[in-house]
């Protein structure tokens, strides 16, 4: 091979080799919030988030690699580039619009208390006055009881998972614990360890903390990555893509309206 031939095929391979970095997604999850990320007994991460994650992922034609970390250190992970997006039920909310930027929605569910069975709740900022409510650390619903139990005479108990939240409630060291229908219904009450519990009292859906349902976080101005998640939204959910994994976890759409 001469030396032009030479230098034209290292100048190939470093292009490729620099292609196929570029086709690489660093994506943020914290994968202790079933059914949408939990790990498996074999220690790999499983769930509706990093099963659409993969699909997205695979409609971009790029590679899923999975940051795990907790649930409060995501967003700053992003900002300091460790991560290219965050994955992991992230709701949409005015708050965390201010430091970083989010996709469309990939779906959207209420909040919900969950309390021991034969419990009544009509009103809960008077029925829960006195008791211990459960919420995980710098999630929407830590900022909703903060700003709305917590006057109210309510005493607001931090995690840092929603599963640590449950552990309590099970052991009764918290009288509830406030966090999204789906992961109560799917990742509790479906458990042994949630019988004896119940949902109670009213959807928790204020847009205000609750946002429009949960998106797929980037760095503020990157708007190239939320562009590219945002077709590959559309498509998964035009080819049916996104009713296969919905179906791996769920009997109904949790996309809502």
């Amino acid at each position: 091979m001469n030396k032009i031939a030479l230098l034209g095929a290292l100048v190939l391979g470093t292009c490729a080799t620099l292609a196929q970095a570029q086709e690489t997604l660093r994506i943020g999850i914290e994968a202790a919030y079933p059914p949408f990320a939990f790990k498996t007994p074999d220690g790999k991460i499983s769930g509706f988030d990093y099963d659409i994650g993969n699909a997205l992922c695979a409609e971009m034609k790029v590679k899923c690699e999975w940051v795990e970390q907790d649930f409060d250190g995501l967003i700053p992970s992003l900002k300091v580039r460790k991560v290219d997006a965050v994955l992991s039920s992230m709701s949409i909310t005015a708050d965390r619009l201010k430091s970083v930027d989010f996709t469309r929605k990939y779906y959207h569910t209420p909040g919900k208390l969950v309390m021991k069975a034969g419990s009544v709740v009509k009103d809960p900022l008077a029925d829960l006055k006195g008791k211990r409510v459960g919420v995980q650390r710098a999630s929407t619903y830590d900022r909703y009881a903060t700003d709305n139990f917590a006057p109210a005479g309510i005493e607001v108990v931090r995690y840092g998972s929603q599963n640590e939240a449950f552990l309590d409630l099970t052991s009764g060291r918290i009288d509830a614990t406030l966090a999204d229908i789906v992961n109560i219904s799917e990742g509790f009450l479906k458990t042994d360890p949630g019988k004896g519990f119940a949902l109670v009292g009213p959807d928790f859906n204020d847009p205000k903390y609750f946002g429009n349902g949960a998106g797929i976080a980037v760095r503020k101005g990157d708007t190239a990555t939320a562009e590219r998640f945002n077709q590959a939204i559309a498509a998964v959910r035009a080819n049916g893509k996104y009713q296969q994994v919905q179906g791996k976890y769920f009997s109904y759409d949790i996309y809502g309206q």
